[in-house]
């Protein structure tokens, strides 16, 4: 079967709740994502379940998995009833002869010394180990003694085998279903490939927030744009918006960083924004700025937006052109 397409990573990370739980990989909270189990409902991912509310977690992951944000490995596996669909399933083990449960299962026990083999209950007497062959006592294991593996006696039938046949039994419509019939589904842990490409993701959701919301406006937007500076050089912008309203334009850029936008990118965006004498200018820093190049954007009349994620970004910006 092909493989599933997988969606842009620019748009799944755009959802908030993706942004809120890849989050916890990249602050150092989570390493692996493993589900617990519950008798009831089997396995599930609490920390996702806390995140979505009502969602499935489930879908939610395979979604991350599908767009290269998560790798995954087989935890467990689930069983669960073909007739029911229940997952209050156990295994027994059976007599191959006449598929009873009613078996009992002991240890063989080899003498070392005479080669000796029987079951462990034959070779017990007045607490001791003792063959019943030689007489010699067994004191230590893989020295005097060693286990041969197990034997099973079915008290239904009475005859001797090795390997039982395993059956599933649904304890709640009480179906038994062979290895053959019962449904067996993965249950996955994941842990997180994006620290690879957070900042890539991020940098793209964010911009194609933002122009959405400028072409909304009615603003012409350009991503990225270039514009000519009065020294004649091009420089270009992660974001360029005008209309008959703004004829020097819009100027947008986007600074991502693990912990604080510093003020180098301040200074970029300073050197080039002198050149274009744009009518607006933007820094969009996640998730916040540092002082200094706080006190430095202010200095050089450049309007700062801090934000946790691409929507606080775009309700921040339109609070700012709202009261220019």
């Amino acid at each position: 079967m092909a493989e599933k397409e997988k969606k842009p990573v620019a748009s799944v990370y755009g959802d908030f709740n993706v942004q809120a739980f890849l989050s916890k990989f990249v602050n150092g909270d989570l390493t692996v994502l493993e589900p617990t189990y519950s008798a009831q409902s089997g396995y599930y991912y609490p920390i996702v379940e806390s995140i979505l509310g009502d969602g499935d977690a489930d879908a939610f992951l395979n979604k991350l998995f599908n767009a290269g944000l998560l790798e995954r490995q087989v935890f467990d596996k689930n069983l669960s009833c073909p007739e029911c669909g229940s997952i209050n399933v156990s295994s027994r083990y059976c007599c191959p002869f006449c598929k009873s449960i009613n078996i009992q299962k002991s240890s063989l026990v080899e003498h070392v010394k005479c080669g000796y083999m029987d079951l462990e209950t034959r070779f017990i007497e007045n607490g001791r180990l003792v063959c019943p062959k030689c007489h010699g006592e067994l004191k230590s294991l893989d020295v005097d003694y060693r286990r041969a593996g197990a034997w099973c006696n079915c008290k239904d039938c009475n005859k001797s085998f090795d390997i039982p046949v395993p059956e599933h039994y649904c304890r709640d419509c009480r179906r038994v279903s062979s290895f053959e019939e019962v449904t067996i589904n993965d249950v996955y842990s994941y842990t997180s490939k994006a620290k690879m490409h957070t900042a890539s993701s991020l940098h793209s959701a964010l911009s194609s927030a933002i122009a959405e919301y400028l072409t909304q406006q009615g603003l012409t937007v350009e991503n990225p744009g270039l514009v000519k500076g009065k020294s004649g050089v091009n420089h270009t912008f992660d974001i360029v918006a005008y209309n008959a309203n703004y004829p020097r334009k819009i100027v947008i850029e986007l600074a991502t960083s693990e912990s604080s936008v510093t003020e180098q990118t301040v200074i970029a965006l300073f050197a080039k924004v002198f050149d274009v004498l744009p009518d607006k200018v933007y820094l969009i820093a996640m998730p916040n700025i540092s002082g200094n190049a706080k006190k430095m954007a202010d200095l050089y009349s450049i309007q700062v937006v801090e934000a946790k994620n691409p929507s606080e970004a775009v309700a921040c910006l339109k609070g700012l052109m709202q009261t220019a």
